[in-house]
């Protein structure tokens, strides 16, 4: 079964957050309202999956510095 619709959430955002008058806010869809919290980047995850980062190291892997840093 799937998960009510958090409105407890979405309107504290809406509000809240972002400023909205009770006749913007309902005025929305929750497809903008989910576009508007990406675009200032909630609901993203705070690290990077591990096959991110496993890409991100291939293509900038560590130089070796002078100082003998040891890299993967």
């Amino acid at each position: 079964m799937a998960s009510p619709f958090p409105w407890d959430e979405v309107q504290a955002f809406g509000f809240g957050a972002l400023r909205l008058s009770p006749d913007v806010f309902w005025r929305l869809t929750p497809r903008e309202i989910a576009a508007t919290a990406l675009a200032l980047g909630l609901g993203r995850s705070a690290t990077p999956a591990r096959r991110d980062l496993a890409a991100l190291m291939r293509a900038f892997p560590d130089k070796a510095a002078s100082t003998g840093a040891i890299t993967p």
